[in-house]
């Protein structure tokens, strides 16, 4: 039951402001690393992936914010994942009830939108259910209750009101870091080089 739900809102995973069509090249994912003293709880403390497509509005996920909820409990007819403590993460306020997967794969998957090289956004269910059967079902598979999305222009305001810093995306602090580590890490490389930008002339 839980696990069909899922597969249902795997087209509302991808409803987000673009086409969910052939994999959609993308070239400018960065990390929006929230400032100190961030006033939304939503994203206090956060490392959001965001992509803006060539159409749409920028969208994104959460990667530091790990629910309660365990794979298992949702997709519980893989044996793989019984007895482990793989969880879903919060991937942003919107659409809450809908499923986001992040996966790193060679080739583009179906119904997906490249985020970085070889990470893609899918809405694939059939290579979901595949890797989910693997022994390590959440290698390069991250997934996510929801996402993070902007308005025309709204991103850009907060940016210049200072709400984010901006650092160059990668796959390895996506699915290789562990998230307590993230936010840390991120907003002090952040701060360093924001105060090295502002010291040259």
């Amino acid at each position: 039951m839980m696990k069909r739900a899922c597969v249902a809102l795997l087209a509302l995973s991808l409803a987000v402001p673009v086409p969910a069509a052939a994999a959609e090249s993308v070239a400018n994912s960065v990390f929006l690393v929230a400032r100190r003293g961030m006033p939304d709880p939503n994203f206090r403390e956060t490392v959001v992936l965001v992509t803006h497509p060539q159409r749409g509005v920028p969208f994104g996920v959460i990667i530091n914010r790990p629910l309660d909820h365990r794979l298992s409990e949702v997709f519980t007819d893989h044996e793989s994942l019984k007895g482990r403590k793989d969880v879903i993460y919060f991937g942003g306020p919107v659409a809450r009830d809908g499923l986001v997967f992040l996966v790193r794969a060679a080739k583009p998957p179906a119904r997906a939108i490249s985020v970085l090289k070889d990470v893609y956004f899918t809405a694939d269910s059939d290579l979901v259910d595949e890797l989910l059967k693997r022994p390590d079902p959440t290698q390069g598979l991250r997934v996510f209750a929801g996402y993070s999305g902007w308005g025309p222009g709204q991103l850009q305001h907060e940016i210049s009101r200072g709400d984010w810093h901006i650092l160059p995306a990668d796959a390895e602090t996506v699915f290789e870091r562990e998230h307590s580590r993230i936010w840390p890490e991120l907003i002090d490389r952040a701060t360093i080089r924001r105060t090295r930008h502002s010291a040259r002339p």
